[in-house]
């Protein structure tokens, strides 16, 4: 079963499926949304990503939710483009990893993107929106005590392989679980130090809410 396995992976189809997810992924919603509004690069404001948050702080609400639909949308539609042309779940798995890692990599713009947290929920929901789901409660119940976003978020991912195995995934599927998370975790690298220096701010008697990066 698992050389059955291995061996779809290597095919060519799931060569080229993979290829068309990453380069879905690469159509950063928020860049081309700011330079076609402002002419300017998004990378070059605020934190320097291209998600919903960053853009949102350029272009206002509306920037802010035109960008996480179409981050959200394109991993939704990768996922549900290579599930409908392959039939598989573990070959929509892995283009769930490569659309989530176009968006944080883009090629075009040098391997600079975003966090893949809308990208990667988007086709979490797709490809199984029961992991989704868990991963939405588990934030919910750690934002609640924490009142923090980044760690309570990153969490969540870090408890996708668990739930996988619970709802009685493939393991290689929840491997690949894992993988996804690791993909947001290294993402997000620069913003659990700022959390943490925002939780040493919050202890010193400065308080608030971050928004989540996305």
């Amino acid at each position: 079963m698992l050389a059955d396995q291995f061996k779809l992976i290597g095919g060519l189809e799931t060569s080229a499926g993979m290829l068309t997810a990453y380069v879905l992924g690469c159509l950063t919603t928020g860049f081309y949304l700011v330079r076609l509004c402002t002419g300017q690069d998004i990378r070059k404001s605020g934190s320097g990503s291209v998600g919903a948050t960053n853009v949102g702080r350029r272009l206002g609400r509306s920037g802010f939710f035109i960008t996480l639909a179409g981050d959200f949308g394109k991993g939704a539609l990768a996922v549900w483009a290579v599930r409908h042309f392959s039939g598989s779940d573990l070959l929509a798995a892995l283009a769930l990893l490569a659309v989530t890692a176009g968006h944080i990599w883009p090629v075009q713009l040098r391997f600079r993107g975003g966090k893949g947290v809308a990208t990667s929920l988007g086709g979490l929901l797709l490809w199984d929106w029961r992991l989704a789901a868990a991963y939405s409660v588990g934030f919910a119940l750690l934002y609640a005590v924490f009142r923090r976003s980044t760690l309570p978020g990153l969490a969540a991912y870090a408890g996708l392989p668990l739930a996988g195995y619970a709802l009685n995934r493939d393991p290689l599927e929840a491997l690949l679980m894992a993988v996804l998370g690791g993909l947001v975790w290294f993402a997000h690298r620069n913003n659990l130090r700022e959390e943490k220096l925002f939780g040493s701010a919050q202890r010193s008697g400065n308080s608030g809410i971050k928004q989540p990066h996305l």
